[in-house]
């Protein structure tokens, strides 16, 4: 018999999305805290009533429709604590990512130093940083004040100097800053962030504090010059996040209120990767990318250490035109099975832009967005990697390191018609490499567990253990240099019932060994021509392997995956990978 939580208490999570906003529900179901139900409303921050208030009080009656429990009062405020019939909640937490990214001004001395750990800062938020200043900067002050002026920044992030060192050249930009902030309207000053020499902090607050409507400090990112630790300053700017939306986004504050601080949902979600790496990650570490509507993300957990990289200009939103200037049109038509032209997705593009809360209406439609989620992934696993540890580098150059297990999410890939479909997604865009699970967040729950974890702890290891998240397959991708059609690796897989299935596996293929979930097994791996299957170069090895829903999928494609220059070999080569899932 399960033991029963004697202090438990539900949880309303509000998930305010750029399309979607979503009200989850938490309760203890047989002693533990499950996942109970969602409810889902298209999100009001953007016109025509540009109040996320509305969406909130949307998604939340839903939810009371599918679960038959009340959780608003007639003044639609919020019921709470619960009461002895069932109705309202114990305890309310929201994340939130609607809204446009926040214009950033980064700013540090050195530009290989604190002006790149500036730029990491704003990555780990909601953020376009749209000018840099630093000592390499060749123009005069006038014209940094005359490109500040013109940009109108949300958001000013001050690094550079160690603590106690050299501080008049800092001293200097930030009176720039100062003065952008003094001839700026009052409603259209940027808050700023000051996290460089600690010696500056009482003169950055003279300068700036009467002429800036949010003024935090953090510690140093660089207390020395070989040493970086953003953490702190990562939290100070998830807090400063929900006041920068209070100034121009109607609903935030009355919701930050409600549920007692608003978080960042990419902060929210960074927070549960990282603690799913303490407990699984082990020597090589967990990986989390979401695809969203506003960014993608991507959460890398090293040990215990967090890198986390917000990208707004991938998000399949309303930015979604931003793509465009990080790739090449034929990048993502690349990746399409269907005989699209590039002008037809060009024009996708920006009708999805316009109505980013449209669904795919046609096959082309989905295949686009598909191929568009593929290719945002893509760059943006490559350009956080830039930022990962040495401990976190690949077997190869270009490659993705050993990561173990893989957590994946956003709507795109969760709301695929199959589940192939979703693998293979994620398959084409990171290119996994060793042995490694690929577990699916289908109902979007990390960030909000990420929130959840401040007010209960308990509630987001029992939802995690609970069957909340989907195991799509445990994945075999070997790193070899072979022609096409030989055979690099012969594989034999043996399950607890004495079933033996026996494979040889041809450089190029992609092939599914059955085991349902739920199920463990042996899985014998006899590497050949030198394959790497993540033991090393021509080992061998054996693993245990638990089944999920597509059992256990050996990718042998190559690794980089190349795919044929002919447009027509390409979909055909693409279709039969999407048959082979199941797509």
């Amino acid at each position: 018999m399960p033991v029963s939580l004697v202090e438990g208490e539900s949880l309303l999570a509000l998930d305010v999305g750029a399309v979607n906003t979503r009200a989850l529900l938490f309760d203890v179901v047989e002693g533990r805290y499950r996942f109970v139900a969602a409810g889902q409303a298209i999100s009001t921050a953007e016109a025509p009533l540009a109040d996320i208030g509305e969406g909130v009080r949307r998604s939340i009656e839903h939810l009371q429709t599918i679960t038959g429990r009340v959780f608003l009062q007639p003044n639609g405020a919020l019921l709470t604590p619960s009461q002895p019939d069932g109705s309202g909640t114990d305890n309310v937490v929201a994340v939130i990512s609607a809204g446009p990214a926040l214009k950033t001004v980064v700013v540090g001395l050195l530009d290989g130093v604190s002006v790149e750990s500036a730029r990491r800062l704003a990555e780990t938020t909601y953020a376009r940083i749209v000018d840099t200043i630093g000592l390499g900067d060749t123009r005069k002050a006038q014209e940094q004040l005359n490109d500040l002026m013109r940009e109108r920044p949300d958001l000013v992030i001050i690094a550079g100097g160690t603590d106690g060192g050299a501080s008049r050249s800092l001293q200097k930009v930030i009176e720039v800053i100062g003065l952008v902030c003094y001839l700026l309207p009052e409603n259209q000053r940027p808050a700023v962030l000051f996290a460089g020499n600690q010696n500056l902090i009482e003169d950055v607050r003279t300068l700036l504090q009467k002429w800036t409507p949010i003024l935090h400090f953090s510690p140093n990112v660089r207390p020395g010059l070989e040493t970086e630790d953003l953490g702190p300053a990562s939290k100070e700017l998830a807090e400063m996040f929900p006041a920068i939306r209070q100034l121009n986004m109607h609903g935030v504050e009355d919701l930050n209120l409600r549920c007692g601080g608003l978080l960042p949902a990419a902060y929210a979600y960074g927070r549960m990767i990282r603690f799913l790496s303490q407990v699984y990650g082990g020597e090589r570490g967990l990986l989390g990318v979401e695809v969203g509507a506003s960014a993608v993300t991507v959460a890398a957990g090293l040990t215990g250490d967090l890198r986390l990289n917000v990208y707004p200009q991938l998000g399949l939103g309303e930015n979604l035109p931003r793509i465009l200037k990080q790739t090449e049109l034929a990048d993502i038509v690349r990746w399409l099975p269907l005989d699209i032209s590039a002008g037809f997705v060009l024009d996708y593009i920006y009708q999805k832009s316009i109505y980013p809360s449209s669904l795919p209406a046609t096959k082309e439609d989905l295949t686009i967005e598909q191929a568009l989620a593929r290719q945002a992934l893509h760059l943006a696993i490559r350009s956080a990697a830039r930022d990962w540890p040495a401990r976190a580098r690949p077997l190869q150059p270009g490659l993705l390191p050993p990561f173990e297990p893989v957590f994946v999410g956003g709507s795109v890939i969760a709301n695929a018609p199959t589940l192939g479909q979703s693998l293979l997604m994620v398959l084409d865009a990171l290119q996994p490499v060793g042995i490694t699970n690929i577990i699916l967040d289908q109902n979007n729950l990390l960030p909000v567990l990420g929130a959840a974890a401040q007010r209960n702890a308990l509630l987001p290891v029992q939802v995690l253990e609970s069957g909340a998240f989907v195991n799509l397959a445990a994945v075999v991708a070997p790193i070899c240099e072979a022609d096409y059609g030989t055979v690099v690796m012969r594989v034999r897989l043996i399950q607890d019932d004495g079933t033996e299935s026996q494979h040889d596996v041809k450089h190029g293929s992609l092939e599914i060994l059955p085991l349902p979930g739920g199920q463990s097994a042996k899985l014998q791996i006899k590497p050949l021509r030198r394959a790497d299957a993540g033991f090393g170069p021509g080992r061998a090895g054996t693993i245990r392997v638990a089944g999920g829903v597509l059992g256990v999928i050996i990718d042998a494609r190559g690794r980089p995956l190349s795919l044929p220059a002919d447009a027509v070999r390409r979909r055909e080569l693409i279709k039969k990978w999407l048959w082979t899932v199941g797509g």
